[in-house]
This record gives structure tokens, C-alpha cells and sequence, in this order.
């Protein structure tokens, strides 16, 4: 019998002497009275039960070389500080916090991760720190960027799936406490991708631990975003493996569907993307292609490819809906990899593309044999065996925030409409379903006091995109947390080039779904002062209750 977080027969969920005596141990730090405060070289010998801290130096004003990315200029002194948790045999969870020597607000917060990366952020953290915020991270249990790290280690499955962030936070803040001689007053996380699907766990299994979240385009329904990928793979390549749409013909694909709707989706018809995608009748056949293929047209085959990958994963025996589809507008959306736009990242490996993505998730973490083979896969009674083995530890599916809404938590989720990585319609999905979760609480009215979920048209995955892409969701939620006012819109910006110093290109509000931004007929459009809310559609047609297991 297994408990729920655990691996059938591998991974148990919770040590209980261990994970008593840990926990004891952060609540009786975090119970103390203000104290002195320690300097930094002093945290070195601050004992925490199952943590070590590793690292301890104070560093000066300016510029700080992180172990990975860019260097990060103009930052206040502050205090940095290492450690690794180890809440359970097998599990090693590393711990970075910044901490400023001098202006802490009494708050602290967390940055979320991406992928299965153990890349901290510290591009995040840079500016939580300037603002006078304790901020923290972690590596989420292992290092490296795929899921292969799992192998030899199942306890680091349950680390990435829920525990790291939990155990972090908590360390995190008897470090601060310690530090300041004081409490954090107010505790906040924010991720988006990996880091979005950190905020819902948090939400659903640890409900005190954060004041405040922000959830972005979170990849929260893991099995099934995966099972999605798969599908791209499988109806986008032929039985030798050769491509049927290659990615070049994506931005003909993206540029046909905006044209064709734009103006007919709420949106103006000035605009270059989208501002409902689901309300968008292209069809791949109005590309085939009249004398000869091309990089602007669609064969039939590739027509066919493109409305299966539209459909989304499906049973071939039921036909039932295994995951949805990705929104129309998003085929071509940017990334890091110019190769690789949009769908083509994902629909298979960029470094074996005669294979599908995150092939270890599915050969480690699903099936642990050496010899799966994704041409074997079952849509069906395939997705059943995967979530009955993986959902409870890494899906975060569970719509109960009964216990998150009694602590006074608050929930900004958001999500770009044209994201090629995680379907909108997920967020969607959960967000009506937390709405009709059956508790006086958690009614369809009362969710708005502390769940509100905003649509950005024209964003990417986390960032970029032809829409306002900036978002204000930190400024909405402290707002929210520390005065109670519910964010009524959020700030959405667009600058020219992307980048701030050049100005604003346009203005958007994000409204709370289902309402959207309408135009009020006159006025700059490209001014968010000449929108307004106006009443939108919720969608219908969620996934069958077998994609919503835990």
C-alpha cells in the first residue's frame, strides 16, 4: 500500500521520525521571539535539524558573477547564503538565499524554476533583492536539466514534484529570522512553466506556506503536458521518422491564422495576435498548396498533421480527450532556439529529433525499463498506468484550495494565449473546476476573493510575444495581500523592441477570466485607458476526469 506523493513501490512519501523532527525544529525557530540579529559569517553555525549550510559571505555593492548566467550589475550588499536539506534518506535539496545587509522590507520571496532544470534564477532574484526583499531558490533536489536525474534516485522524483520548494521555504525562513532577528512579516512565490506548477503544489499540499502566489502558464497536468508532447511527435513524423510539417513552414501557419481572425475574436483587427484564440475558425486546409509545396502552403498530409496537433492527444479505441491541443496563433512563438520556433521545440528531442521530448520522463520516470519504446504507447490504458504511478507525486491537479483560502492566501494565476508550451486551456480547465468544487467556500463567486486567473493575448511561454508582454502581477498581488484589494485588471505592457528603454509600444489591461479587454470604440488603442471589462464566454468541453488525478 503507498501513500499519497509516493511511488508505487519505490518511493515512499513521508519518513516520519525524520520528517517529524525537521519540521519540529523549523517550527520552533519560526515560534522565537525577536531577537539579535546575526551577521552573515555567523549563519555558517546556525543549526537546523536535517540542513546544512554550506555557504555564508557577505557580499558588497555592485556586480555579482553567478555560478550560472549572466552577471547581474547594480545590486545593494547582501548576504549570501548556502545550504542543502535533506528531509528524507536520498533526498538533497540546495538552498540559495540572498539577503540585503541593509533595507530589508520584512518580506520574503520565492522564484520559482523551469523545466527539469536545477538552474537556480538568479536573474530573478536580482530584483527582488533591489527592492529590499529576502529572496530564495532552489535546485529542486538534483542537478542538470532532464529527467534522467532520476535514475538511481527516485526520492529526487518526489523532490522535484512537490517537496523541494516546500522544505526550502521553510529553512528559508528560520535563515531569515535568524538573520534579522525577526520574522519575515509577508511571504510570497512566483514561477511561471515549471515554476507555475510550483505555485499551484504549493497552494494545494502546503497552504501556509505563502501569503501570496503567482502562478504562470503552469505546467501543473505534468502527465498529461507530456502525453501532449508525445502526440506532436507522433502525428507530426511518418513511420521512417522523416518530419511531415518541418518548423519552417510555422510562421506561414501563424501568420494564416492571425490573418484570418484577427478582429473577429473580441480583439481589433489591427492587432498581430490573438485575443481568443478558441474563437478562431481557421482551417489548415485554406493553406494547400495550388502549384507545388512551399514554405507558404500546406500539402494535404501536412493539413492532416496540423488538424490532429490542433485536436489534441486522443484514445485511438474511445477517441475520449487525453490533453488539449495547442491554441491557434501559437505554431510559430518564439524561443531561445531560432531553429527550433514555437511547436517544433517541443515535438520532439533538439538534440536526437528522430525521437520524442523528454524521452527519460517517459523511460525512467512512467516506464523505468531501458528498452520502452514510445511507438508501443497506448493513449489510453498507456495514460492510465502513467498516472496511476506518477500523478499523486507530480500532478498538481487537485481543486480543493479550501485550507489555502482559510489561511488568507492569494492566487494570481496567468497564462499567455499564444503559448506553444503549455495549452492555455489548462489553466482554464482548473480554474473552473476550483470554481465548481463543491465547497460553500470555493463557490463560483467565492473563488474570486483569493483565486483570480488573467489571459494575456499575445504572450509567449513566460515572456515575449507580440501582445503586451510584461505583465504586473507583483504589484497586483501585494496589493491584494498586504491592503486587500482584489486586482480588478493587470498591467500589461508592450515595449518597443522589447526593451523598456525604448519606450511603449501599447497598453493592455488583463481582465479576470471570463471577462476580457474590449476596445470602447474610441481613443489610442494602444492606451489601456480606452479598454474596458467586458463580460466574455467560459469554455466548455474540459477533459474527462481521468486527466484531473492528483
Amino acid at each position: 500500500m503507498t501513500t499519497a506523493g509516493a511511488l508505487p513501490g519505490r518511493i515512499p512519501r513521508v519518513h516520519s521520525a525524520c520528517g517529524a523532527a525537521f519540521f519540529a525544529a523549523i517550527a520552533m525557530l519560526l515560534s522565537s521571539s525577536p531577537g539579535a540579529a546575526a551577521s552573515c559569517e555567523q549563519l555558517l553555525t546556525l543549526q537546523i535539524e536535517n540542513t546544512m549550510i554550506s555557504g555564508a559571505e557577505a557580499r558588497p555593492a555592485g556586480s555579482f558573477a553567478p555560478p550560472t548566467g549572466a552577471e547581474i550589475s547594480d545590486l545593494p550588499a547582501f548576504c549570501r547564503v548556502r545550504g542543502v536539506v535533506s528531509p528524507v534518506p536520498g533526498s538533497r535539496v540546495g538552498v540559495e538565499l540572498w539577503l540585503p545587509q541593509a533595507g530589508w522590507n520584512g518580506k520574503i520571496e520565492m522564484v520559482g524554476n523551469g523545466g527539469y532544470s536545477s538552474a537556480i534564477a538568479y536573474k530573478a532574484m536580482g530584483p527582488l533583492l533591489r527592492r529590499g526583499y529576502a529572496a530564495i531558490a532552489t535546485d529542486t533536489g538534483h542537478t542538470g536539466d532532464d529527467p534522467g536525474f532520476a535514475i538511481d534516485r527516485p526520492e529526487a522524483i518526489v523532490d522535484w514534484g512537490h517537496r523541494a520548494v516546500h522544505v526550502s521555504i521553510a529553512v528559508a525562513k528560520s535563515v531569515v529570522a535568524e538573520f534579522y532577528g525577526e520574522k519575515p512579516k509577508h511571504s510570497y512565490f512566483a514561477g511561471c512553466s515549471t515554476g507555475g506548477h510550483q505555485a499551484l503544489m504549493e497552494a494545494q499540499r502546503y497552504p501556509t506556506d505563502f501569503d501570496g502566489i503567482i502562478a504562470g502558464d503552469p505546467g501543473n497536468n505534468r502527465t498529461h503536458l507530456n502525453a501532449g508532447f508525445l502526440w506532436q511527435f507522433v502525428r507530426n513524423h511518418r513511420p521512417d521518422l522523416s518530419l511531415i510539417i518541418p518548423p519552417a513552414k510555422l510562421a506561414a501557419v501563424t501568420e494564416a491564422v492571425v490573418r484570418t481572425c484577427r478582429g473577429k475574436d473580441g480583439g481589433l483587427s489591427t492587432d498581430n495576435f490573438l485575443t481568443d484564440p478558441e474563437a478562431c475558425d481557421f482551417r489548415p486546409e485554406q493553406m494547400l498548396c495550388k502549384q507545388g509545396e512551399g514554405d507558404d502552403c500546406l500539402t494535404q498530409e501536412q493539413a492532416d498533421a496540423l488538424t490532429a496537433m490542433y485536436g489534441g492527444a486522443r484514445d485511438s479505441r474511445t477517441g475520449a480527450q487525453v490533453y488539449y491541443g495547442w491554441p491557434k496563433g501559437s505554431e510559430n512563438s518564439g524561443h531561445v532556439i531560432a531553429t527550433l520556433p514555437g511547436w517544433s521545440l517541443y515535438w520532439a528531442d533538439p538534440t536526437h529529433p528522430d525521437r520524442p521530448a523528454r524521452l527519460n520522463f517517459w523511460k525512467e520516470w512512467a516506464f523505468p525499463e531501458a528498452n520502452w519504446d514510445w511507438r508501443r504507447f497506448d493513449f489510453g490504458s498507456g495514460m492510465k498506468a502513467v498516472d496511476d504511478r506518477l500523478a499523486p507525486v507530480i500532478n498538481a491537479m487537485n481543486p480543493d484550495l479550501a485550507a489555502f483560502k482559510a489561511a488568507g492566501g492569494k492566487l494570481i494565476q496567468y497564462h499567455g494565449l499564444a503559448d506553444p508550451v503549455v495549452p492555455p486551456r489548462d489553466s482554464i480547465d482548473y480554474f473552473e473546476r476550483v470554481q465548481a468544487a463543491g465547497s460553500a467556500d470555493i463557490g463560483a463567486d467565492a473563488s474570486a476573493d483569493f483565486y483570480r486567473l488573467f489571459l494575456a493575448p499575445g504572450l509567449y511561454h513566460c515572456e515575449g510575444g507580440p501582445g503586451p508582454n510584461v505583465l504586473d502581477t507583483q504589484a497586483a498581488l501585494e496589493s491584494w495581500v498586504e491592503k486587500g484589494i482584489a486586482p480588478e485588471t493587470i498591467a500589461a505592457t508592450k515595449f518597443r523592441n522589447d526593451r523598456p528603454s525604448d519606450g511603449i509600444e501599447m497598453s493592455r489591461p488583463l481582465c479576470p477570466y471570463p471577462k476580457i479587454a474590449r476596445y470602447k470604440g474610441e481613443g489610442d488603442p494602444a492606451d489601456a485607458a480606452n479598454f474596458t471589462c467586458a463580460d466574455g464566454h467560459r469554455y466548455a468541453t474540459p477533459l474527462p476526469a481521468t486527466a484531473y488525478l492528483r
